[in-house]
């Protein structure tokens, strides 16, 4: 019983995860305890500019990185880019006090806030990054991620 109990826990784990069995399996235990790579981006600036900086991301797949968010405006943002993440094993997300794990697809910052993002890049490919606050894609803060 304990170990259909066990093998439940992880299926709920992985799905709430948005992680197949197979590539959390290709996660090695050694990559979460490296340092990760560190990508810093602002959601706009002190000038309330609707600007990412920078507004093109490049990642590996297969390793593992922080990206740090600050929101350095007087107004919120977010970071959305469903199709990236999806692409992704998010390890956590941390805001002030708080950690999250599991699936996300986008992070509200509100002025000055900062987030960091852990995660391993696992699917290739080109993503679309915007903030979906009204009239904020449409003035140009958007930008691209690469996965390679």
């Amino acid at each position: 019983m304990l170990r259909i109990c066990l093998i439940l826990a992880s299926f709920v784990y992985l799905n709430l995860t948005n992680v197949s069995a197979a590539s959390a399996t290709n996660i090695p235990a050694s990559l979460l305890k490296q340092a990760a790579t560190e990508i810093r981006v602002s959601l706009g600036n002190s000038a309330n500019e609707l600007i990412f900086e920078p507004n093109h991301l490049d990642f590996v797949s297969g390793k593992r990185y922080n990206l740090h968010l600050v929101n350095p405006s007087s107004q919120k943002h977010y970071f959305t880019a469903k199709d990236f993440a999806d692409g992704i094993w998010t390890q956590k997300v941390e805001a002030g006090k708080v950690e999250i794990k599991g699936a996300i697809h986008d992070l509200e910052l509100k002025p000055g806030a900062e987030a960091e993002w852990v995660f391993v890049p696992l699917k290739p490919g080109n993503y679309s990054l915007r903030c979906t606050i009204a009239g904020h894609t449409e003035a140009g803060m958007t930008g691209k991620i690469a996965i390679d």
